[in-house]
């Protein structure tokens, strides 16, 4: 799948897409380094087919330092069966491997970030020819895409599933649609800061069914937030048709992002104080976190006040801040159920 102008993909896959069962196997990309002159960077995929029926894309890891995708998208990987599956499910618990192995949001190869590396490119860095390999060959067969996100070490998340308003008022309603089957405790109407370069924008754009999880944060999960995702990818997969059996529902709390008031920043740096926790009620310029200045002692904080009213849905994890940081995400209440 070459288009005018480009290379094809340096990425051989030694599964193959077509064949029906299930397959294990790795994305393989060429990489010469110090250690290893014909080296190769091996992304493990597998593969799940039976029949014509749908085919959903799983991935976890665009960023290296979140775990409850690859948590359970590995379990995922080694317990479903063929005969389990109605079409095919395509299982990446890792898309940036090189930050997954470091444990860091980018890679520690071209410290690129996947999520703002797409459409990618074939003759680009490391994470750009991944990035082009699932632009160009793994969202084309996709019909469906769950990409799993938490807040690695600089975020903490309220768990929600989330979906996008987009100008394709059909293909939005399906894709909420899914983040209802996925029943989270929350589910998000989410605005990104800057979607220019994501994973999400590439698959919204090709038409294809796309939902995102940011399932808790501090760089781990817990029994909770993998517990979560384990469940919500079956539900997603029940919806989708492809595995047979009811949605498990469960009660959620539907929030939203309307605009940029959502977000509060640091303008200087320093020791941050969180005056109320994730799920807390916030009204309209309340003060939601202090900044101190560590030079020296005397010296009144910096405060960050709320843009809007709502509930404190993100919060930035760790003790020091920096100009610039996110500090505290606020978003509406617009509905419960359950």
């Amino acid at each position: 799948m070459t288009e005018i102008g480009l290379r094809p993909s340096p990425i051989s896959a030694t599964v193959n897409f077509a064949a029906e069962g299930v397959q294990h196997g790795f994305l393989r990309l060429p990489y010469s380094r110090d250690d290893s002159a014909w080296g190769s960077v091996m992304v493990p995929i597998t593969v799940i087919r039976n029949g014509k029926g749908p085919t959903a894309l799983l991935t976890g890891g665009n960023h290296g330092d979140e775990y409850e995708g690859p948590i359970a998208l590995f379990d995922l990987a080694r317990s479903l069966k063929a005969e389990d599956v109605n079409g095919t499910v395509i299982i990446v618990p890792a898309m940036n491997y090189p930050a997954f192995l470091a444990g860091t949001r980018t890679s520690p190869i071209d410290r690129g970030n996947m999520n703002r590396s797409f459409p990618g490119r074939p003759d680009g860095t490391v994470t750009e020819k991944i990035a082009d390999y699932f632009g160009r060959v793994l969202l084309p067969m996709a019909d469906l895409v769950l990409d799993f996100h938490s807040g690695g070490k600089t975020l903490d998340f309220l768990p929600f599933c989330a979906a996008h308003i987009l100008p394709n008022k059909q293909q939005q309603e399906k894709a909420f649609e899914f983040v209802t089957a996925f029943a989270a405790p929350y589910s998000m109407k989410m605005l990104e800061i800057d979607a220019v370069g994501m994973y999400d924008t590439a698959a919204e754009e090709m038409g294809k069914i796309f939902i995102t999880t940011e399932l808790g944060g501090g760089g781990t999960a817990t029994a909770k937030s993998a517990a979560i995702a384990k469940r919500g990818t079956m539900n997603v997969l029940r919806h989708a048709g492809i595995v047979a059996g009811a949605v498990d529902p469960g009660p959620t709390t539907w929030l939203d992002m309307p605009d940029g008031r959502c977000f509060s920043f640091a303008e200087e740096g320093g020791l941050i104080e969180l005056v109320i926790d994730l799920g807390e009620v916030v009204t309209d310029n309340a003060v939601i976190a202090r900044i101190y200045p560590t030079g020296r002692t005397g010296v009144a904080p910096r405060e960050i006040r709320a843009g809007m009213n709502g509930i404190l849905c993100a919060r930035h994890f760790p003790g020091l801040v920096k100009a610039g940081d996110c500090v505290a995400v606020v978003a509406i209440v617009t509905a419960r159920t359950g």
